[in-house]
């Protein structure tokens, strides 16, 4: 089957959602990543519209891409003067980038609203994309709001499309810029192209934006209709709802409807890529995005685990490793002997033997739920209770005491201190530190303390604190249940507490995490 391009507009498309915005030197390290696992195509910005992407064309020449070609993105001429005065088109050209992509308006109503005539329209497309084609560029044409266009005034939309032909676009990508369209229409709008413009070579695309949520079942449509691109972003961040997700779209081209994109071993860095694109954008990851999230290929219910464990094709689609994930199974209230026994072999971990088997272990988990835990949300508190269930733990550190004081001046902010005192084996350590919370200050202690015993500790980071109230009758009474994630230069972690007293929760689940880091730590030490 014919392949399908991949063309990426993270770096333009995707910096229009909210609260996203790459530097330059960021464009520039995503770009690369993208190059790396194959994508086909790189927008890299709109130069003529603001410093930063000058500056990451400028950058761009400093650097060699394997795969991909490097776009820049622009509009068609202003009206009235020519494509040779056009500053914006200068600007492309300026960028020195293989590849321009190029919009223009489809949608008839858009150019009534821009005080431009229809004719004028047309013209500028032409002549806009036939400027660029004389300069050497290979020219993709955007036709912006395709779909609006063409459900409004039909022949007037395919009059745009054949504008652009003319003037030699190599590409023509069809718009649901409103995001507003489903899919049969989609499959209507491509056939009714086929139809009027086809023959002579000619190559589709699609552009779709999630605002119905249909962006990716819109993309699928395209290419099962004809189109031979598809353009997206990582994680589908765009404006308002966002784009067509490729991390989504890729492994459904690849391993769904058997159309070549990427290579099997390009599949795998998938995960790895979306991680990387949410970290730079510092948003944090989406555990329900398909294929490649946390919780992906998660899996909860005691019938389900039993299952998987006998075919894993009962409850996943794909095997995980395709797509560079790997398989979870959680534990929580809902599982059963099997999610016990599973995670004990995750972690390398013998149960039963003192007579603490999965049975009486699923029981003690039930009513540490019920009290308010959540284990499937905090696998490192889960490892340490197993541990401790099975007479197997062997705590870096004991607790001997620890005193938090909050101090608070009129009309000067609070200021807390914490003193901490641990025993690692047969020795004492009392410490003392200021934070900017008691559960900072009480972070601040403890770290300085197991310092002087296990320097590596400070390799260890917060990466997330959460607070929830589990059940609010009792006022500022009730009981809390605080979520700390952490995170070395390897791994990622969670960890719980539950208390009526917040600052006792949070040390639960500071302590665990401190405690899961420092046991992974001496395990790999055993191995060396």
């Amino acid at each position: 089957m014919e392949p399908v391009l991949l063309y990426d507009t993270t770096l333009r498309d995707g910096t229009q959602g909210e609260n996203i915005n790459f530097s330059a030197e960021e464009k520039i390290k995503i770009a690369q990543r993208l190059d790396d696992i194959g994508i086909h195509y790189i927008e890299g910005g709109w130069p003529g519209s603001n410093p930063r992407d000058r500056q990451f064309f400028e950058l761009a020449k400093g650097i060699r891409l394997q795969h991909a070609r490097l776009a820049a993105f622009g509009s068609t001429r202003r009206p009235g003067i020519l494509p040779g005065d056009d500053q914006n088109l200068a600007a492309l050209l300026e960028s020195g980038t293989p590849v321009v992509t190029i919009f223009g308006k489809t949608w008839d109503h858009h150019v009534k609203l821009m005080s431009n005539t229809l004719e004028e329209n047309l013209s500028m497309i032409e002549e806009t994309v036939a400027y660029l084609k004389q300069e050497g560029r290979e020219v993709i044409y955007d036709a912006e709001h395709f779909f609006d266009g063409y459900r409004d005034n039909p022949e007037y939309a395919i009059l745009t499309l054949k504008a652009a032909i003319r003037g030699g676009a190599e590409m023509v990508v069809l718009c649901d810029t409103n995001g507003g369209s489903l899919p049969a229409f989609i499959r209507e709008g491509f056939r009714a192209v086929t139809s009027a413009v086809g023959g002579g070579g000619l190559r589709l695309g699609i552009h779709t934006h999630n605002d119905s949520g249909m962006a990716a079942a819109n993309s699928v449509e395209a290419v099962d209709a004809g189109a031979v691109m598809v353009q997206g972003t990582v994680n589908g961040y765009g404006e308002r709802c966002g784009n067509a997700d490729l991390v989504t779209l890729i492994p459904i081209l690849a391993l769904k409807m058997g159309r070549p994109c990427i290579s099997p071993e390009n599949l795998k860095k998938l995960r790895g890529l979306s991680r990387f694109v949410s970290e730079t954008a510092n948003i944090v990851p989406l555990n329900s995005r398909p294929f490649v999230g946390k919780s992906a290929f998660a899996h909860k219910g005691g019938i389900h685990v039993n299952a998987v464990m006998k075919d894993p094709s009962a409850y996943e689609h794909i095997d995980p490793a395709l797509v560079g994930n790997s398989r979870t199974v959680l534990i929580s209230d809902l599982s059963g002997r099997s999610n016990i026994e599973y995670k004990a072999r995750e972690m390398g971990m013998e149960i039963g033997c003192n007579g603490c088997d999965s049975r009486k272990i699923v029981q003690e988990i039930k009513q540490r739920e019920q009290e308010g835990y959540q284990f499937d949300a905090a696998e490192g508190s889960f490892k340490i209770l197993l541990e401790k269930l099975t007479e197997q733990h062997k705590p870096a550190f004991d607790l001997e005491s620890f005193r938090v004081v909050i101090e608070k001046e009129k009309n000067r902010p609070c200021s807390s201190h914490a003193i901490v005192k641990i025993s690692v084996g047969c020795k004492d350590e009392i410490t003392a530190a200021e934070g900017s919370g008691p559960v900072s200050a009480l972070d601040n202690a403890l770290r300085r303390a197991l310092h002087q015993f296990f320097p590596d500790v400070d390799s260890m980071h917060l990466v997330d604190f959460k607070v929830r109230v589990i059940d609010g009758n009792a006022g500022t009474a009730a009981k809390v249940r605080v979520l700390i994630e952490s995170r070395d230069q390897d791994n990622l972690w969670s960890t719980i507490g539950v208390s009526e007293d917040i600052i006792e929760a949070s040390w639960q689940a500071l302590a665990d995490s401190f405690q899961y880091k420092l046991a992974k730590q001496q395990n790999l030490q055993c191995l060396d």
